[in-house]
């Protein structure tokens, strides 16, 4: 269901080379969210650091929107940088298994194992 890499990169540094392998894939960095300076920000003892991506590649986008417009709510796909115990890592939930617990188009589901095969490549050249 998730796939998570590890990575001897700062987590700073993590989150600059996602966001570069992002855009040499095709797809848009929309809105990076970051979760533990929002949480520190509302007086939340956070010690982690997460930055979650949210990217899109509109021609995928589009595609699965035409087919079942419900789907909206599963878009746009997130990939996260965090650090867990001194540790950074690079992970998403694989698009394939989530989207197979919300349709069973065999089309999507192309759609979903082509855009999971992108997000993948990306945490890995990030890595």
């Amino acid at each position: 269901m998730y796939y998570i890499v590890e990575t001897g990169k700062s987590f700073e540094q993590a989150s600059v080379d996602l966001d570069s392998a992002v855009k040499r894939h095709g797809f848009g960095v929309l809105h990076v969210h970051d979760l533990g300076t929002t949480l520190r920000s509302k007086g939340i003892s956070f010690d982690e650091q997460c930055k979650i991506f949210e990217v899109c590649n509109p021609g995928q986008a589009a595609k699965v929107l035409s087919t079942d417009m419900r789907l909206n709510m599963a878009l746009p796909c997130r990939i996260s940088v965090f650090t867990e115990k001194g540790k950074t890592k690079i992970g998403l939930i694989k698009p394939a298994e989530m989207l197979s617990a919300l349709s069973q188009d065999a089309a999507l589901a192309q759609i979903a194992t082509e855009v999971e095969e992108k997000t993948k490549q990306m945490v890995d050249e990030a890595k």
